[in-house]
């Protein structure tokens, strides 16, 4: 009961992936599961320990549920492919397999870099994740930014993680246009409409709620274009459902 299985879903990011890899270098099992990159993603993957699995993505609790059922081992660590797994996280995740003290599961906080800047205001102060856990107590749900249902009890890791969530700028308006595409997906699954609220309110208070609320303004200038990148993301979101509303691709 003590073997982990560490999984990293990829698309195209042959920028990460072979530091991702060493830095769950404890597991006893590592499964990269690619939705066919075009990249050198695969190929440096392959260079290393690892199983590799190739299936289409559809969302992101499908591509994780997917690889969990694949694994071998009942413990189970998330890592997306621009986290790390620091040497005090580390030590922690082998000491909660070997005495879990009846958790399922244990959420790990993580430290978020943008540009090479640690950011510690701008909403991510309080940034938290499950990432390690059982795999018969636990499952994903939600298409976007997709969390872990439980059976039982989570833990608290000590230590953070490292997040080098976006390698530059047109990488974080990729991603902001992936999931404005799912969530918009998601809200047109359950009928939501757009009105003027969603595109002259939403988002100029998403800058408000970042960058004065979330205290972005402590970050500089860094703090300041994640607050108006945000503000984007609400209104990619919401244009994009209004376009599949109207059955415009």
């Amino acid at each position: 009961m003590t073997k982990i299985t560490a999984i990293i879903p990829t698309l195209n990011e042959e920028i990460h992936i072979e530091e991702a890899i060493q830095s769950v270098g404890f597991a006893d099992e590592i499964i990269v599961i690619d939705s066919y990159s075009t990249d050198n993603t695969v190929a440096l993957a392959e260079k290393h320990n690892v199983k590799i699995i190739k299936r289409k993505f559809d969302d992101f609790s499908s591509q994780k549920n997917f690889a969990i059922d694949q694994a071998k081992h009942p413990w189970i660590y998330i890592l997306d492919a621009d986290e790390r797994v620091t040497p005090e996280v580390e030590k922690e995740i082998l000491e909660a397999v070997k005495n879990p003290k009846n958790k399922v599961g244990f959420y790990v906080r993580r430290s978020f870099y943008f540009a090479d800047k640690k950011i510690n205001y701008s909403g991510w102060q309080r940034d938290k994740v499950v990432r390690l856990f059982l795999k018969e107590h636990c499952k994903y749900q939600g298409i976007v930014h997709e969390t872990i249902k439980t059976n039982g009890e989570l833990g608290f890791f000590k230590h953070k993680i490292d997040h080098f969530g976006y390698k530059n700028y047109n990488h974080f308006i990729s991603k902001i246009h992936q999931y404005g595409e799912l969530k918009a997906q998601e809200l047109h699954a359950k009928g939501k409409t757009v009105n003027a609220y969603h595109i002259l309110i939403k988002p100029p208070f998403r800058i408000f709620s970042h960058f004065i609320l979330k205290k972005g303004f402590l970050d500089g200038y860094a703090g300041l274009i994640l607050a108006t990148t945000q503000a984007y993301a609400v209104l990619t979101r919401y244009i994009k459902l209004w376009l599949l509303n109207r059955n415009v691709k």
